[in-house]
């Protein structure tokens, strides 16, 4: 993934909640990591959905590394390797849902729409004082609520070894300008086999597959809290403008309006998941 930062805390996979060995269907808690943090690659007997507040998750899954930003989350098919990092401070939640109890399933790894009502709704269930009865109802209201978010945030790795030092050299650094041809050069192949080999493995051009790749890494740093300026300096943009035209497009929103949301707390979100629980 990313450069991993120097402060970075490596974790084996935790311990599932202990209520996941009762008959719940749908378990939900939170977590905010003091430091960044990074789970080794793992899976889960049961279905996860991990979310985030004030910074970003993300997720290795085979070629694909998604970015979960604030009002969006994650779901993990049950038996699903992945590996995962989060900012530090970012407040992280996840719920896992029972497979044999769940009406239905994402079959393979989804961005979520995170609404105010499916937050509140899995708070609810964060609770174990709730009765058979008003569980089963929050719990089927979660399955109607819970759909897939319009755009994925998904970055598609090459995972071609003509072109992979490409896709590894620019994860460690966003900013690295270099042309198709002079990467071309580098490799000792034609700019067409360059060209071919990063249409054939992303269905992006080189040129956009690194658009893509910056502005994956730009929403990490926006949730952070650099500004747009800064963010656009450090991904190597001549110009903030640049990188604000480049970020609406892969996003549909501009860098200043998702670090207002991302800063934002969810609207009409009531007793919000927190480590103390309800009275």
């Amino acid at each position: 993934m990313w450069r991993r930062e120097a402060n970075t805390v490596v974790r084996r996979v935790p311990p599932l909640p202990e209520q996941t060995t009762a008959p719940f269907a749908i378990v939900a808690g939170l977590r905010i990591p003091s430091v960044p943090t990074e789970w080794s690659p793992h899976a889960h007997p049961l279905h996860e959905l991990v979310w985030v507040r004030g910074g970003t998750l993300t997720s290795r899954v085979r070629d694909r590394v998604f970015t979960v930003s604030t009002g969006h989350g994650l779901w993990m098919p049950a038996g699903t390797t992945h590996g995962g990092r989060v900012t530090a401070g970012a407040r992280f939640y996840e719920a896992f849902f029972a497979p044999d109890r769940a009406p239905f399933a994402f079959e393979e790894p989804r961005a979520i729409a995170m609404t105010p009502l499916l937050e509140s709704l899995l708070n609810h269930l964060s609770r174990t004082d709730l009765d058979a009865a008003a569980r089963a109802r929050a719990e089927s209201v979660v399955y109607d609520v819970l759909q897939p978010s319009e755009r994925q945030f998904a970055l598609q790795l090459p995972g071609d070894a003509r072109i992979d030092v490409i896709a590894e050299a620019l994860l460690d650094d966003p900013a690295d300008c270099r042309s198709l041809e002079e990467w071309a050069r580098v490799l000792g192949i034609s700019d067409r086999t360059v060209t071919r080999a990063f249409r054939q493995a992303t269905g992006l051009s080189f040129a956009q597959w690194r658009q893509a790749l910056r502005v994956h890494r730009a929403l990490a740093l926006l949730s952070e809290g650099l500004d747009v300026t800064t963010v656009s300096e450090v991904l190597g943009y001549a110009q903030p403008s640049t990188f604000i035209a480049s970020f609406r497009k892969v996003v549909g929103t501009t860098p200043g309006a998702f670090s207002a949301s991302a800063g934002s707390a969810p609207e009409n979100v009531r007793n919000s998941v927190s480590p103390v629980r309800d009275s």
